[in-house]
């Protein structure tokens, strides 16, 4: 198992290159604070508030079993994030 530390980076890396693409797209379609691209944005933060607080969590009753639950749903939401990106414009 892989440590808390390279979860919380791995949550950290993913969603923050999600929200640097959505920034990439605005400005290569000069749609600066787009409502489609803040949504996303939006979204991503969110995602990221949810994760840590999840990883943080230490009142589970088998830790690794729910750390790899979150990291399932890392990849869940990612994809999620991934997908409203590759719909804008």
């Amino acid at each position: 198992m892989a440590s808390i530390r390279d979860l919380k980076k791995d949550i950290n890396y993913v969603l923050g290159d999600i929200i640097e693409a959505v920034y990439l797209w605005e400005a290569s379609t000069n749609n600066r604070n787009s409502k489609e691209g803040t949504a996303v944005i939006e979204n991503a933060i969110t995602t990221f508030d949810d994760l840590i607080e999840k990883v943080n969590n230490k009142d589970v009753e088998d830790r690794a079993k729910h750390l790899k639950t979150v990291r399932t749903d890392l990849e869940v939401k990612a994809t999620a994030l991934v997908e409203q990106l590759n719909n804008l414009g």
